[in-house]
């Protein structure tokens, strides 16, 4: 009995020592692939997408969102526009309505409901409210837009670096589970175990 177990101690050392040397020269004489393949960068989709936004969508090849962020860029460009449009015309009739000078009165061409009797003053009080809530509510739509166009700036990277972590995300169907036997690591020392691989 005590031959079979010096036996199997001497098995067991000589066939970890040749997996552990076996290893050993793997690891030195090969390249593993993943260093040969460059890896999709998240950080340049990152900068990309911050330097010209939708050009880190066509670094991750999803080329149908460019028309998207150009649309949503154009969009929000419009809706600054219109807002800022009104408010300067807004900010230019209530400072010619509360001013003494009886020459600056472009407020009369204003479009503003009602018939209003520029004499009467309670009605001029009247409409100089309304047009100074006019004004206020321009100047904080456009101001609305342009949040909404940073936050959209800022999506249009957060995507963009999302995108290029999920690139090399396998999403097939193989999910496996395997497991083999085979030589531990310890202090630079080989023990026998048993090697668990698990794929998703």
């Amino acid at each position: 009995m005590r031959h079979l177990r010096i036996f199997v101690l001497l098995v067991l050392f000589l066939v970890t020592g040749f997996c552990s040397f076996a290893q050993v020269e793997f690891e030195a004489d090969t390249v593993p692939i993943s260093e040969l393949q460059p890896k999709h960068s998240p950080r340049k989709a990152t900068i990309y997408s911050a330097v010209l936004p939708g050009l880190g969508q066509i670094y991750n090849k999803k080329y149908w969102k460019v028309p998207l962020i150009y649309g949503g860029f154009i969009g929000f460009g419009y809706g600054i526009n219109w807002n800022n449009d009104y408010y300067v015309l807004y900010k230019q009739a209530y400072s010619d309505i509360v001013d003494d000078d009886p020459n600056t009165n472009s407020f009369k061409d204003l479009a503003i409901e009602g018939n209003w009797d520029w004499d009467n003053a309670s009605q001029v009080t009247q409409f100089t409210t309304r047009l100074n809530n006019a004004k206020n509510a321009a100047r904080r739509n456009r101001d609305f837009m342009i949040i909404l166009t940073a936050a959209f700036y800022a999506l249009n990277i957060i995507d963009a670096t999302v995108d290029a972590h999920f690139f090399d995300f396998d999403i097939g169907d193989d999910l496996t589970f395997n497991w083999a036997p085979g030589p531990m690591y310890s202090a630079g020392k080989a023990f026998p175990g048993i090697n668990v691989q698990i794929r998703f």
